[in-house]
């Protein structure tokens, strides 16, 4: 490198910063949004946020396995590293041709995520980063490597060390950096390390080996044995405690023939075909799960309608609410929950908000049942693939150890949408109509989101189980939904997600990005991180309008008929019109579910009819009209006989009672042993007395056998519809992010222009004032330091700068009291205020003289 070009490499990551293009700055800004909230005012105090702890680790979690190997790499090398040594340290010494293909990818996401700054010939790991992943007896390093010999020497005695000169065959130094210097070069000289170790006996070498893929600290008595001690001697392994040696760190690159890590992985492992089918089948399949889906979510809604189960002090159903609902739904109890979080996500359940709060419909649930039903499913899908809340983790523990119940506190999991989404664009990589091995695209997963080395431990352990977990449940829930058809995605879901049409297969070998694995980058070439970026709300209605359109047709068009069968039974064989399901829900009970929908009717189910306010001649002439066969005599019979019961018996308010024109039904009812919790007693011979209320009354009646019915207090009867509970209007939860949320475009450029701003006003050269002398640096460089001139130089270097046009630096307090410096150029001075043309903000603004603490001039070759 000539000296001009050593002059002008950076000195630090905001110089590093500072000579990017806007492109460049752009890219970093997307791949790192926590770095643009708040903007930074200039490109120093980014790249100050960019080395924070909390930034750096947020980077670095991000990192697909083989940026992080390299990474890992860097933080052992030494400081700064060449591009050549960072590819021995990841190749070998026999340099694998597949990771020298792969590592300028991996360096050029490092550099642009400003972990790594610098040139090829000194590329510099920021130091955070490197102090999370450097090796320490505190945190070993995850490439398995101990410290260099100069750090595991660093208490050792200077006798001590020409001691182990000596016995190396090393001359003697006069003083302890250069002898360490000495026994390093030794250490990493491959033709004269391999003599010294073809000179130790095999129970030595024995112990190298154990030690040389980490952990490379082991336990020693104080009196070793033979073996040991020859190591000891020559320095291969080092004491770091009493007890405690380690092996250096050159002698385990030799011993690894260069190598930082034992299986690097510069190629992400591919998705593999688990089996294949036909597109049209795994659509049919799909749309098939889709229909099921939302006749669940609406019998779901059905059991909720009148109210559904209270809601806990905590929050939340009680297990044994979710229990009764995965009755009602013929689920597992888990696959109910998912269910019922579905909803809940969809806007189409929620708290009342009353004294005894219970969950109910809301008023979005009816606009969503007048819905087309492709409409209705891609609002189920779009809310599952967003939604941060996850049903899986019902019935497990929350930090405090409490349960986590469905429709409760502590469910969110912000890495949900981000894992649903790429578990889905696998899908769609692979060829048309397959489906996936599933642990080949959790392999996947773990490549592109590996345990992060700074992180190692029991709680990584649990967060990378749970990212696996997700994982399983988006391929489950994604084939009850119907996003998926036997495992393989279907054309609808493959919309929903924007993924195009036709797949390619290339993707699943090669690295996101237009390079693939073979291609050569240089290291200081930019190319753009793999990011999530939410789409726009006009994205997500053409993903919407697209997966309907492509569902639509796969829907069977709704039946308007049945086929009644003598056993009292009536079998839909498709979807039913909506007024048709819902009388016929109401008139019979649903015995089985499937292809075809088997209906019975009871005379508890033709009563419910009934006292819904339906007569029995509207009965039969409903099943007349929609039957495809004729109505079967036994239902004709059953019909007509809980009629004529029907009534006969009045249920009214006095604490209640009971009348009928027939006193020897009365005479039956008081002679049950079953109505004495009623509390009954004859007032009249057609009148009897209760203790019980009248919706008790009517329950106890019923049970025993009796069909009556309730009357008003003018003795008209009354007709017992069952009402529906709704919820005051209600917004569906909100997903949790994960960190700030990836800024647009058109935040991403006002962000670089503000720090290219703020940059040139903390930048800008001027010329030494009166104050340098006294306390300035005397460098004419802004740095930290506000301006500070008397009220009448500001006036009069102000008014100067009108007549010639010149730009200014100056120090200004806004109302807030927040001290700022800017470049400005005067264009008018009056009234106190100054009207001037920002550079910092790049337009014309006017500021109060008062508020502006000093003025200077910039120096002459200011850019």
């Amino acid at each position: 490198m000539s000296t001009e070009e050593k002059s002008a490499a950076p000195r630090s990551l905001a110089e590093a910063l500072r000579v990017r293009d806007d492109v460049s700055l752009a890219a970093l800004l997307r791949s790192r949004p926590d770095l643009v909230t708040p903007v930074p005012t200039d490109l120093t105090q980014l790249a100050t946020r960019a080395g924070t702890r909390a930034s750096v680790v947020r980077a670095l979690e991000r990192l697909d396995r083989f940026a992080l190997q390299t990474a890992e790499a860097l933080a052992v090398a030494p400081d700064p590293a060449s591009y050549g040594e960072l590819l021995a340290l990841m190749g070998g010494d026999e340099e694998d041709p597949v990771v020298a293909a792969a590592l300028p990818r991996a360096a050029a996401l490092l550099h642009e995520q400003a972990l790594v700054w610098g040139a090829d010939d000194r590329l510099r790991l920021v130091r955070t980063a490197r102090e999370l992943l450097a090796p320490s007896a505190q945190h070993p390093s995850p490439t398995g490597l101990g410290p260099t010999v100069r750090e595991a020497t660093a208490g050792m005695s200077p006798g001590r060390i020409q001691e182990i000169l000596a016995t190396v065959g090393l001359p003697s130094t006069h003083d302890s950096v250069s002898a360490v210097s000495a026994l390093g070069a030794l250490f990493a000289d491959r033709r004269r390390m391999a003599a010294l170790l073809g000179g130790l006996p095999e129970e030595s070498r024995d112990v190298l080996a154990r030690l040389v893929w980490g952990p490379p600290y082991g336990q020693v008595t104080h009196d070793p044995a033979a073996h040991l001690r020859a190591l000891l001697d020559r320095g291969l392994l080092l004491p770091t405690a009493p007890g405690t040696v380690v092996l250096p760190r050159e002698v385990a690159l030799h011993l690894r023939a260069g190598r930082a890590h034992r299986v690097p992985e510069p190629v992400p492992p591919p998705v593999e075909a688990a089996a294949a089918h036909r597109p049209q089948v795994v659509d049919a399949t799909a749309a098939g799960q889709a229909l099921a889906a939302l006749a669940t979510v609406e019998e779901l809604m059905k059991e909720w309608d009148e109210g559904g189960p209270a809601v806990l002090r905590a929050g939340g159903l009680s297990v044994r609410d979710l229990k009764r609902t995965a009755v009602a739904l013929d689920v597992p109890e888990p696959v109910a929950a998912f269910w019922v979080e579905l909803a809940y996500g969809a806007g189409l359940i929620a708290s009342d908000g009353q004294a005894e709060e219970r969950y109910a419909a809301t008023p979005a649930y009816d606009e969503w049942r007048e819905l087309p039903p492709a409409e209705r499913w891609v609002l189920l899908a779009q809310t599952w693939l967003t939604a941060t809340r996850t049903a899986g983790v019902v019935g497990g523990r929350d930090a405090k150890d409490r349960t986590l119940s469905a429709l409760g506190p502590n469910l969110d999991r912000s890495a949900a949408p981000e894992v649903r989404h790429r578990v889905l664009a696998l899908l769609a990589a692979l060829p048309e109509g397959a489906s996936p091995v599933e642990e080949s695209v959790l392999a996947r997963l773990r490549w592109e989101r590996p345990l992060r080395g700074p992180q190692r431990g029991a709680g990584a352990a649990q967060e990378e189980d749970l990212r696996s977990r997700i994982a399983r449940w988006t391929l489950s829930e994604a084939e009850s939904l119907g996003v998926t058809g036997r495992g393989a995605l279907a054309a609808p879901g493959r919309a929903l997600i924007g993924a195009p049409e036709a797949p390619r297969p290339a993707s699943r070998e090669e690295p996101e990005g237009p390079e693939g694995p073979g291609a050569k980058l240089p290291v200081h070439h930019h190319r753009t991180a793999t990011a999530v970026v939410p789409p726009t709300p006009a994205e997500r209605a053409a993903a919407a309008a697209a997966a309907a359109r492509l569902l639509a047709p796969l829907f069977p068009e709704p039946l308007d008929h049945v086929l009644l069968q003598a056993d009292l039974t009536a079998v839909a064989p498709g979807p039913l019109e909506r007024g048709l399901a819902d009388v016929l829900g109401v008139l019979a009970d649903v015995e089985s579910k499937g292809g075809a929908t088997v209906y019975r009717f009871t005379p508890g189910s033709v009563r419910r009819a009934l006292d819904a306010g339906q007569s029995a001649a509207d009965l039969h002439a409903f099943l007349a009209r929609h039957s495809r066969t004729p109505v079967p005599q036994p239902l004709t019979y059953l019909i007509d006989d809980v009629a004529r019961r029907h009534g006969r018996l009045r249920v009214g308010a006095a604490s209640a009672y009971v009348r009928c024109d027939d006193d020897a039904t009365l005479d039956e009812i008081l002679a049950d042993r079953r109505a004495a919790a009623l509390g009954l007693r004859r007032l009249a011979p057609t009148v009897l007395a209760a203790q019980a209320d009248p919706a008790a009354l009517l329950e106890g009646l019923r049970a025993i056998g009796f069909a009556p019915a309730a009357e008003s207090a003018a003795g008209d009867v009354l007709i017992a519809r069952a009402d529906s509970h709704r919820t005051p209007p209600r917004s569906a939860p909100e997903p949790v992010p994960d960190g700030p949320p990836a800024p647009d475009d058109t935040l991403l450029a006002a962000a670089i222009r503000a720090v290219r701003a703020g940059d040139l006003a903390s930048t800008a050269p001027r010329k030494p004032g009166p104050g340098d002398a006294e306390g300035g640096d005397g460098s004419g460089a802004p740095g930290g330091t506000l301006p500070r001139t008397g009220a009448a130089e500001t006036l009069a270097t102000m008014q100067a700068a009108v007549l010639t046009g010149e730009a200014l630096w100056i120090g200004y307090v806004n109302a807030e009291g927040a001290a700022s410096q800017r470049v400005i150029a005067p264009i008018r001075v009056e009234g106190g205020f100054v009207t001037a043309y920002d550079h910092t903000a790049d337009e014309v603004r006017t500021y109060p003289l008062h508020r502006v603490t000093g003025v200077a001039e910039l120096a002459d070759d200011a850019g």
